[in-house]
């Protein structure tokens, strides 16, 4: 077999059933005997022990019917890692998810696979990673099950699902739209992130970087915007990681992708959400809105919104005026300033509510929006190029000061000249922020 070839799926589980019934066998034998149960890591070590044997035996029994094998050993261990991948990782994904410098991973059907890596623009075409489409959704019907906080069903009945999967990488599918199923998978490269990795990558110079430390120490809440694969979630845990270890943490998300709780030593009070789907017939489910309005009821020091998404924005307005101060969340904009309108354009879809009400509502909520993208200048590398500080309302929308700006050399964000507001000044000095080389000194 070519290492070109996809492996047979159906070969796949059946060893792999064979693996976990023997797995299975121990474990009864270990309950029996009044043993514990054996830890992840020693439960593998055994698992690779019974994968090698159902591999030879395999093709022992393939040779005695007298069916050509493979003789490159290169086969035998494609297999076994096969075997493992469908148990414990993504199948034959799994090994574009363990490579570091893969970015996204497009899936037009089982045969039709499309990678782009870091620091390259286009995607190059990769061998199938299935036989077949039914495999494939075999595949990811299996991760849906078990990568998230909740399973997650993928069928015809149900054709959407995003999906964190157990690197922290987001998947997107979807099935019968098209001909084929079609998989977008972005991998998380950066699964933990702070500023000064981010000053040391150019995202943000260190001027900015001291501003964005103290907003947040200051409890300021904080909208980060950009466009699709912009490095909106990789800036979001940079900033929450500013934020102390002793406050309480609620996430939020469709589908859970901070991975906050991976990382005790750095936040060990954290509670993470992600939405609840209803049944296929519309029955229970948990809306985004519904859970940023019970995070307000569970105590937190901060609520965070992976991604605003639509009717929740309300419920997280109203939180952040009435005293919820220190949230963070992310949504999808061109720039900085086409945010406050998608944010006045979510709250009026989910309440009905006019423009005027709705920009009335994010200027007593929204201290400042960031805005991220893939800069041209930098050679297409992630930068932030402008951050805007929400100033008022004139009586018909929201006022604001363009704070930092594109460098007309580099395009990343610069300070303008422009003052910050006289409260927010005094909340950023008493968090280390000094603005004097710009305008003489913060009053």
């Amino acid at each position: 077999m070519s290492d070109l070839e996809p492996l047979d799926y159906r070969l796949i589980q059946q060893l792999q059933a064979q693996v976990a019934a023997a797995l299975n066998v121990e474990s009864q034998r270990r309950e029996a005997a009044g043993e514990r149960e054996l830890a992840r890591s020693d439960e593998q070590q055994m698992a690779w022990s019974l994968i090698a044997t159902a591999v030879a035996g395999h093709l022992q029994l393939q040779l005695a019917a007298g069916i050509d094998v493979p003789v490159d050993r290169s086969y035998d261990e494609r297999l076994a890692n096969g075997v493992f991948a469908a148990m414990y990782g993504a199948g034959e994904l799994q090994e574009l998810l363990d490579d570091p410098e893969v970015e996204n991973i497009d899936i037009n059907g089982a045969d039709e696979v499309w990678v782009r890596y870091a620091g390259h623009r286009e995607a190059v075409r990769h061998r199938p990673v299935a036989a077949n489409d039914d495999d494939l959704i075999g595949i990811i019907q299996a991760q849906a099950a078990h990568a998230g906080i909740n399973a997650r069903p993928w069928t015809p009945a149900t054709p959407e699902l995003d999906l964190r999967l157990a690197d922290g990488s987001r998947l997107s599918a979807i099935m019968g739209a098209g001909e084929r199923p079609s998989i977008s998978i972005r991998k998380n490269r950066f699964p933990q992130m702070f500023l000064p990795k981010l000053v040391e990558l150019g995202t943000v110079d260190e001027y900015t970087a001291t501003f964005l430390q103290a907003a947040v120490l200051s409890r300021c809440n904080i909208m980060v915007c950009g466009s699709t694969d912009a490095g909106k979630t990789t800036l979001l845990r940079a900033l929450i990681n500013v934020i102390p270890s002793h406050e309480r943490l609620i996430t939020v998300e469709k589908a859970a992708e901070l991975g906050l709780r991976r990382h005790p030593e750095i936040h060990p009070n954290v509670v993470e959400w992600e939405m609840v789907l209803p049944d296929a017939e519309g029955r229970g489910g948990v809306s985004m809105a519904k859970l940023v309005q019970r995070s307000l009821r569970q105590d937190p020091d901060r609520v965070i919104v992976g991604e605003v998404l639509g009717e929740e924005i309300v419920t997280m307005l109203n939180a952040m005026s009435q005293g919820n101060d220190g949230s963070l969340s992310t949504i999808h904009a061109r720039n900085a300033v086409s945010a406050l309108d998608r944010i006045a354009s979510y709250a009026a879809q989910a309440d009905g509510l006019s423009f005027e009400v709705t920009h009335s509502m994010i200027a007593g909520a929204v201290d400042f929006i960031v805005f991220i993208r893939k800069n041209p200048l930098m050679g297409g590398n992630r930068t932030v190029t402008e951050v805007i500080e929400v100033a008022g309302f004139d009586g018909e929308r929201v006022t604001f000061t363009e704070l930092f700006t594109p460098s007309p050399i580099h395009g990343r964000a610069e300070r303008t000249d422009k003052s910050l507001t006289s409260e927010r000044k005094k909340r950023l000095q008493a968090e280390g922020f000094d603005d004097a080389p710009w305008f003489g000194g913060l009053s």
